[in-house]
């Protein structure tokens, strides 16, 4: 094995210890919003459980969000043979995005839901950067891996086209709408998830 390959498969192991790491302490970040005070009433308690659904729907959907991501990082980690250069630059780049999603969902529940689609848009089009720039804007010779390749590349295209539609969407109709819209997600990703197993087993 060379001293690059070698630098290479370095950068992928320290990347998914890294990633792993911020990954944690951002799920963790995203359960602070969620507290009820101390010493309340019984009617108080009532209240503030009732008042703090919001933020536990916020938290529930921003920890499938990165849970998502996670895998998806899981998946290019397996299919970029080395991340150097460019493409380490834009994986440390995607990992700030990543750290920075409990903010925007710290606002969902009380404001808006166009900080946290703006932030997903984002860090989707930054891992698909990771992956295009990681295989040298080609795919790769083996059938299997490219397909695998290629259904990672669309799954990201999807999720940032949407969650990027609902930006001008919240402001044209309503926020609500546009959490509403986001679950046109559901039956894209069953959909390529089933073509892509067929694939496989074909």
């Amino acid at each position: 094995m060379d001293d690059t390959r070698a630098g290479g498969e370095k950068n992928a192991e320290r990347l998914t210890a890294l990633s792993d790491g911020i990954f944690a302490i951002a799920m963790t970040l995203l359960v602070l919003d969620v507290r009820v005070p101390p010493d309340l009433t019984a009617q108080g308690f009532r209240d503030a459980v009732r008042g703090v659904l919001p933020d536990l729907g916020a938290y529930a959907l921003s920890f499938m969000i990165l849970a998502a991501f996670w895998r998806d990082h899981r998946r290019i980690v397996e299919l970029v043979p080395r991340f150097e250069g460019r493409t380490l630059k834009l994986a440390l780049v995607w990992l700030g995005a990543i750290a920075l999603v409990p903010f925007p969902t710290s606002l969902l529940s009380e404001y808006a839901s166009e900080p946290l689609a703006g932030a997903v848009c984002l860090t989707n089009l930054l891992e698909l950067a990771v992956l295009r720039t990681g295989l040298h804007g080609r795919w790769p010779s083996d059938p299997a891996t490219e397909r695998t390749a290629r259904f990672v590349a669309t799954d990201l295209g999807n999720t940032a086209l949407v969650f990027g539609a609902t930006v001008p969407l919240a402001y044209a109709v309503s926020p609500v709408a546009a959490m509403w819209s986001w679950l046109v997600l559901l039956p894209l990703k069953v959909t390529l998830g089933r073509r892509y197993r067929r694939e496989q087993t074909s």
